[in-house]
């Protein structure tokens, strides 16, 4: 009778083990033959195996070539790399150009996702419009000497950030960028108008300084400065005897002008940066004789990265993925 109910315990138990052991075992059987089944497939393969980043809907895109009006369907990658080679020097730190490739296929996707601009195309080629693109071609011969090896670098800052993006809230952010803040990032409300976006707020870089983009001056005659008001605004009028007949009325949060009397006019920062083409709306004016001039910080409208900036950021050594932490707030880099 005990070894009857022994051998019966016995039994229970080995019963119990293979219940727990067996799908332990056949899992384990199961990723070894997919594993050997990849790899055969790859070896059979007479060509190298390339990784591909599945984007989903955004693998392909149509780019609007703005000179021909016509319209390319292109690998997003592939156009990233004509972008940042246009969008940004080539010596600059590498991380800095990794930061410009995640922010150019973050702004790439959110354009797709939200832009009705172009009928027929997701995205143009124009820096005016969306954002700048160089055929490979031009640019190699801009380059000239040692163009292959600068192209190189260009295209490893995109590979290795194959498909980083930036999400606010999970979903991608309208990436804006510009070339020098003048130590300053700028809101959108400021430069748009609109609700803006909680991301994009005021930050500031040291060194920027140090840029040919971060100083420069505007000089343009009194009469050259009436026939430009007076293209725009037809009932203008200024008396140049006057103590402030050009003042500065009121600056943003950022030191950018925000109003600007001009004579009988007031204007926006943003309105006196296009009417006297200066590089930003962070500038201060000055009479002087029959001329004026404006004495201006900065480079662009200085939302979002600032490129000058990012590129000072990686030459102390910050990685990629802060550098865009730092210029777009309460932001997760991930891959998409």
């Amino acid at each position: 009778m005990w070894i009857s109910v022994r051998r019966i315990i016995i039994y229970v138990l080995i019963i119990i083990c293979l219940f727990f052991m067996l799908p332990i075992l056949f899992t384990k059987s199961f990723s070894i033959e997919k594993k050997e089944s990849v790899k055969v497939s790859s070896e059979e393969s007479n060509e190298e195996p390339q990784e591909k980043y599945n984007y989903g809907d955004f693998s392909t895109i149509r780019l609007l070539h703005t000179k021909t009006n016509t319209v390319e369907e292109v690998n997003l990658d592939d156009y990233l790399v004509n972008v940042v080679s246009a969008e940004m020097p080539v010596d600059y730190e590498m991380e800095a150009l990794k930061a410009q490739a995640v922010v150019a296929r973050t702004y790439t996707i959110y354009k797709i996702i939200h832009s009705g601009k172009h009928e027929n195309a997701d995205i143009c080629d124009s820096s005016l419009c969306c954002q700048a693109w160089i055929s490979k071609e031009d640019r190699l011969a801009k380059w000239g000497e040692n163009s292959e090896e600068k192209w190189n670098k260009i295209a490893k800052a995109v590979s290795d950030t194959k498909g980083t993006v930036i999400t606010y809230n999970g979903e991608p952010i309208n990436a804006f960028f510009h070339s020098n803040s003048g130590g300053l990032t700028e809101i959108p409300l400021n430069v748009w108008g609109g609700s803006g976006y909680p991301y994009l707020q005021v930050v500031e870089t040291a060194g920027e300084d140090e840029y040919s983009q971060g100083n420069s001056e505007a000089v343009l005659s009194k009469a050259d400065l009436e026939q430009k008001m007076k293209d725009k605004y037809g009932n203008f009028q200024i008396n140049w005897g006057e103590e402030s007949p050009i003042s500065i009325l009121e600056l943003t949060e950022s030191n950018r002008v925000r109003t600007l009397k001009v004579g009988n006019v007031n204007i926006s920062g943003v309105e006196a940066r296009q009417i006297f083409s200066l590089r930003s709306a962070n500038f201060t004016v000055e009479i002087v004789g029959d001329s004026v001039k404006f004495s201006v910080k900065g480079y662009g409208h200085g939302v979002g990265l600032s490129q000058t900036g990012s590129n000072t950021l990686a030459k102390d050594g910050m990685a990629f993925e802060d550098i865009i932490k730092h210029f777009y707030v309460g932001v997760e880099v991930i891959n998409y």
